[in-house]
């Protein structure tokens, strides 16, 4: 087991989960493209003249952080809400993460508390914590701030939220992302940060985490001192693991 994130785990009282990646692939199949296609025909539909590059955007949640620089708060709400009602129809059919539920139930079996810090809405995140019986595992939910997209991470308000709610200190909890987005947030206010690279490509963007998984089987290890059976180790260039820790980088090879 890699020593550097069984310590960042085995100081953390508290995991705060990010959603999409960690939890579940949100739009495995509920393209993502084809939502933000209908929120900038959305836009249109209300009278917006829409920048060239806005219409090649793939990312949902960037279609709705360009509303807010309109300057016009209903039309923020009316995409923020068609938003909302995409993912509660995404996350129906949305893949799990390989692993995640593991980690969820075994922090809950040791103790820990969990709660989830999204830029999707608590309603989706919630609908699918519930379909997946996890809900009992995990509170709070914190989604995105309805039609106030600069509330979203990297704002680190959705971190402080949840440290407020488990009444915790932010050295006391561990935060799991899978974009910079999330560890810029979590570091804004003084909480570790696990970064999961579930692409190689994310090794690099996520260089700042104190620690770099390639799969949530490494967490689950982390919290039961023991490889997990079939689980894959985090792999970066031919099977390396990469740990970001204190300014260095470490690599290390072997299983999990």
């Amino acid at each position: 087991m890699n020593a550097e994130l069984a310590a960042v785990i085995d100081r953390a009282r508290f995991l705060l989960l990010d959603f999409d990646g960690p939890v579940c692939k949100v739009f495995a199949n509920h393209s993502a493209p084809q939502v933000a296609a209908m929120l900038c025909r959305l836009l249109v539909d209300l009278g917006v003249a829409l920048p060239p590059g806005l219409l090649d955007e793939s990312d949902p949640l960037a279609v709705l952080r360009w509303s807010a620089t309109l300057n016009r708060p209903a039309i923020v709400r009316r995409i923020d809400d068609a938003l909302r009602t995409a993912e509660l129809d995404a996350v129906t059919v949305a893949e799990p993460t390989p692993y995640a539920r593991e980690v969820i139930v075994t922090a809950h079996q040791a103790q820990r508390g969990i709660a989830i810090v999204s830029n999707n809405s608590a309603d989706a995140v919630t609908q699918y914590l519930i379909a997946r019986q996890l809900n009992a595992y995990i509170n709070p939910v914190i989604g995105r701030p309805h039609a106030h997209p600069a509330g979203m991470k990297p704002n680190p308000a959705p971190v402080l939220a949840a440290i407020c709610e488990l009444h915790a200190d932010p050295e006391d909890c561990v935060l799991i992302g899978d974009s910079p987005t999330d560890i810029e947030a979590a570091q804004a206010v003084g909480v570790p940060t696990i970064g999961y690279a579930n692409k190689p490509r994310k090794y690099h963007s996520l260089s700042r985490s104190d620690a770099i998984i390639g799969s949530m089987a490494d967490v689950v290890a982390a919290l039961t001192g023991r490889r997990v059976q079939g689980g894959r180790p985090a792999s970066h260039e031919g099977g390396s693991r990469v740990v970001r820790r204190a300014g260095s980088r470490q690599h290390e090879t072997g299983a999990t």
